[in-house]
């Protein structure tokens, strides 16, 4: 009998590449998601070392020239951490959205893979029934071959 042949396999195949480059995809957006949470946290902390140093200083007694300027840079960090998080969650809406692809061409995969398993098992059921096909005949053919002796 003839070699199993999957006739979906170039399907197969390719899918699995879609599969392999959407995981790197979402891989890399996770790593820029990351990054940009670093970033924010950074700026936060930046922010929040101002505002403590403010503090200090209006308790010791402070310039209303240097008033200004920690408002000033206190507000300049705030309005930077809005607009990195606001980078943020779009990159968490880019990841969510990669992450349901692979989700999907996941699913893709493991469909044609089971239907490549279920063929297999067919062919091989088929393979053993010629067998045993294969070997009855021989029985036969050999009994009668001695018998009619």
């Amino acid at each position: 009998m003839k070699k199993f042949n999957f006739p979906l396999n170039t399907v197969l195949n390719y899918k699995d590449q879609v599969l392999d480059n959407l995981k790197n995809e979402h891989a890399q957006i996770v790593d820029q998601v990351v990054r940009q949470e670093k970033k924010v946290e950074v700026l936060s902390d930046r922010r929040r070392e101002a505002c403590n140093r403010f503090q200090e200083e209006i308790g010791q007694g402070i310039a209303v020239s240097m008033m200004r300027e920690y408002e000033t840079y206190i507000t300049f960090m705030q309005q930077k951490i809005l607009a990195e998080q606001g980078t943020l969650q779009k990159l968490k809406k880019r990841e969510e959205q990669k992450r349901e692809e692979v989700v999907e061409a996941r699913k893709e995969v493991v469909s044609i893979e089971k239907l490549k398993e279920k063929k297999l098992l067919q062919y091989n059921k088929e393979v053993l029934r010629s067998e045993e096909l294969f070997i009855e005949e021989f029985v036969s053919n050999t009994t009668s071959v001695h018998g009619s002796r």
